[in-house]
């Protein structure tokens, strides 16, 4: 069974190109087609509705190897967004209006642009997410990063797999967990998290296996409860987000036999409710070359915007960037099942 990871790519064992994940992913378990399970849900095809948000992942480069990472992102990747594109994309966020910098990686805060990405974009006004791993700010040439982030008041968007140590060190590594929780207290030193700072914490976690997260706001309770009572660590909000049967998570899955079961349960669990927040219909996501794509999910897997719409943010046309399509596939699921997920956490209640 074919297995979709850079790294087996590297070793000739897997797919050559993003069309032939989509269609392995299609053929498995007779998996059904997004498109027509979302043509049964509205009669209007999934479309833009504007730009709120800019997605940068300015690239790859991170100080962690996690095993369902669905950038594939670790020590040893080169792949970094030059300085042209990033100038490129300050010039969009600008030029086109759009409210909010959302920065992601890799670990962002490694990228040496990272300082003058903030400061841009503050000082045009916008809010800027800082989508950060937390082990980032411990490493001794970045220990300035939590004091910068707050000084220019970006919110942080802190990936935390679990409030307790073992399942948090199994996905991201020995000693990641007592890593975060130094630099959770620190940032609350600082006042992120703490109510009236304005400082926004929040978290972001996703299941250690092959099923749905469970609902948002019952498991924030529960994070908040246990990290306070255990930790003294206060935060804002929790995220749940849904693993993407992509890159080494879906390697993850193939290892295990779980591949078919679990895309079956993606699909059986198709919220129409949740399908029409997605996040792919107000953002806008470029990649660390600059390429354009309509969420994170598409960009790993090589699907840009439509052709006849600007694929690079050399080419930024905010007006028909608004109105473009969305390029659609078998892992589109993942956003639309139970309660739904995106960047910002769950998109409906459930009951």
């Amino acid at each position: 069974m074919p297995v979709l990871s850079r790294s087996l790519k590297a070793r000739g064992e897997a797919l050559s190109s993003a069309a032939e994940q989509v269609r392995v992913l299609q053929s498995r378990g007779g998996f059904p087609r997004f498109e027509e399970t979302m043509a049964r849900a509205s009669p209007d095809p999934l479309g833009a509705a504007g730009i709120t948000v800019l997605q940068i992942n300015v690239g790859k480069l991170c100080n962690q190897t996690c095993r369902h990472c669905h950038v594939d992102a670790g020590p040893d990747r080169t792949e970094m967004m030059p300085r042209d594109v990033v100038q490129a994309c300050l010039r969009a966020l600008d030029d086109g209006g759009i409210p909010t910098l959302d920065i992601t990686g890799g670990a962002p805060e490694l990228h040496p642009e990272f300082r003058c990405i903030v400061e841009t974009a503050s000082a045009l006004g916008r809010r800027v997410i800082d989508r950060c791993n937390l082990t980032v700010t411990r490493l001794r040439n970045y220990r300035w990063v939590p004091a910068f982030l707050a000084r220019h008041r970006v919110e942080i968007t802190a990936s935390l797999p679990y409030y307790q140590e073992r399942q948090t060190d199994a996905q991201r590594g020995e000693g990641v967990f007592e890593e975060s929780l130094a630099a959770l207290r620190e940032l609350n030193a600082l006042g992120y998290g703490r109510p009236g700072s304005g400082l926004v914490l929040n978290l972001v976690t996703n299941p250690v296996g092959a099923f749905l997260p469970p609902d948002q706001r019952a498991a924030e309770r529960d994070w908040k409860r246990e990290l306070e009572r255990r930790h003294g660590i206060v935060f804002d909000r929790l995220l749940t987000l849904t693993n993407m049967p992509i890159s080494r998570f879906l390697e993850h899955l193939d290892a295990k036999g779980q591949t078919e079961a679990y895309l079956a349960r993606l699909a059986q669990s198709f919220n129409p409710d949740a399908a029409a927040g997605v996040m792919c219909r107000t953002m806008l996501s470029v990649a660390w070359d600059g390429t354009l794509h309509d969420c994170d999910f598409n960009q790993m897997l090589d699907l840009p915007v439509g052709e006849n719409f600007p694929r690079h943010i050399r080419d930024f046309d905010a007006a028909r960037l608004r109105r473009r399509a969305i390029a659609l596939g078998p892992h589109c699921f993942g956003c639309t099942a139970g309660a739904g997920s995106s960047c910002g956490g769950a998109l409906a209640a459930l009951d």
